[in-house]
């Protein structure tokens, strides 16, 4: 290679590279906005099931407080039920025990 062919040569490597280094950079921002989308879709994937699991939590709340008033409504009505038993035993006439 002469002198005067180095300079060309040089020039020809240094386009390369620059080249080279366009495309790697046109490729980083590539995955970068890819990334980015990506991480957006999954934030709304996170609030969508934020917003379930709440609802779900609300729901939970809900059951389970009708289920205490169930429960309390089933507890009066049985002790009704056991009062009225032992009011309607209690008015039975008594057997006589003769010894």
């Amino acid at each position: 290679m002469t002198t005067e062919e180095r300079p060309d040569r040089i020039e020809h490597i240094t386009a390369r590279l620059a080249e080279e280094r366009r495309k790697y950079c046109e490729e980083y921002r590539q995955l970068w906005r890819e990334t980015q989308r990506k991480l957006n879709e999954l934030a709304g994937r996170v609030n969508e099931l934020t917003i379930k699991v709440s609802e779900a939590e609300d729901a939970i709340t809900r059951l389970a407080e009708e289920s205490r008033a169930a429960d309390k409504r089933l507890q009066n009505r049985i002790e009704t039920l056991v009062s009225a038993i032992g009011q309607y035993l209690s008015a039975l006439p008594k057997p006589h025990q003769g010894a």
